[in-house]
């Protein structure tokens, strides 16, 4: 998946009402998600995902709930808001990378996480 294309879906499912919006809520959801994977689950992560994508990726560690409330600090909005935002780019992650490696990230993270990739019915 190419950048623009990533950032195109992010907005749609996000609702943002342009790219630039898109663009800020994904650098704040995925520098927060990072520090809930290892850093060599990050690495394979973003060896999947656009390099400006990838880039976005830093680790710290932190369970859902903070994970919600960095995004919403990060964002600027309220919790509610960070679990959609989080939610847009979170699925757009999960079709841009292969089924294995959204398995593999799964596997690190506690439930809460899976429906914000969209995928509710999966472990993690």
């Amino acid at each position: 998946m190419k950048y623009d294309e990533f950032l195109a879906a992010i907005r749609e499912r996000g609702e943002y009402p342009d790219v630039a919006e898109a663009e800020r809520v994904a650098r704040v959801v995925l520098s927060a998600f990072a520090a809930r994977l290892n850093p060599d689950e990050v690495d394979d992560l973003a060896a999947q995902l656009p390099p400006e994508a990838a880039e976005m990726l830093s680790v710290r560690r932190f369970g859902v709930e903070e994970f919600l409330r960095r995004v919403a600090a990060g964002a600027g909005a309220t919790e509610r808001t960070a679990e959609w935002d989080a939610s847009a780019v979170l699925s757009t992650v999960a079709d841009a990378v292969s089924g294995g490696e959204l398995n593999d990230v799964l596997t690190q993270l506690p439930s809460g996480y899976a429906a914000l990739f969209g995928r509710p019915g999966l472990a993690g």
